[in-house]
């Protein structure tokens, strides 16, 4: 419709929808990342990956909020593992890498104390600091 003004603007909004969808806390805009579901019945809060297509019943959180999430008093939650996602190291993880590490360490350690002079070592090295070596320069 035309008025003597110009068109008229509309007070409905759009039907254009984004396709990413939010987060369900109020006043945040960020992405959704995860789904939370209630079960009643089992005082249990379930927090998994974001799930294919909203539903009236759950909740869709950003990570941040899916992060901070606490249940009422007495409630239990329910963490779900998304197998995309990359898992977070553990205690154990960290231990055994820093295990590996030293292992890995411990040849060149004997082969200094020995005399340096290791098998397949290079005459050239004047330096070594674990994997990083410092080479002369072939004018010296």
């Amino acid at each position: 419709m035309e008025s003597r003004r110009g068109p008229l603007k509309s007070a409905v909004p759009s039907n254009i929808v984004s396709p990413v969808r939010r987060c369900s806390r109020t006043a945040c805009g960020r992405p959704a990342v995860a789904t939370l579901t209630y079960v009643y019945a089992d005082s249990t809060a379930v927090l998994g990956p974001l799930a294919t297509y909203a539903e009236p019943h759950c909740y869709d959180l950003c990570a941040e909020h899916s992060e901070r999430l606490t249940a009422p008093r007495g409630w239990e939650v329910v963490r779900l593992l998304d197998g995309s996602a990359p898992a977070r190291p553990s205690g154990d993880d960290l231990e055994a890498l820093a295990n590996a590490v030293r292992e890995a360490a411990r040849p060149q350690e004997r082969a200094a104390e020995a005399g340096g002079g290791g098998r397949g070592a290079d005459p050239r090295e004047v330096v070594r600091r674990g994997h990083l070596r410092v080479l002369r320069s072939p004018d010296n």
